[in-house]
């Protein structure tokens, strides 16, 4: 099973060998929440947390503005 380093507290993770990039996987040690952002060798980053807790972050459905009484 592949392995990387956690940002956070430096314990090493396993990682699924079936993890693609941009999955998220959890350290055993400290929890962190954790994206693979690299599979040869496999690299970790903090995952955003913002990111995280928002389920429509990325989502630009706030750009659109309706108007109910234009239609």
């Amino acid at each position: 099973m592949p392995t990387s380093i956690c940002p956070e507290c430096r314990e090493e993770v396993f990682v699924d060998a079936e993890t693609e990039q941009g999955d998220s996987v959890v350290c055993d040690e400290c929890s962190a929440t954790l994206v693979v952002v690299g599979l040869d060798p496999i690299e970790l980053d903090l995952r955003d947390e913002t990111e995280a807790d928002d389920p429509t972050a990325g989502d630009d459905f706030n750009s659109y503005e309706y108007d109910d009484n234009h239609y």
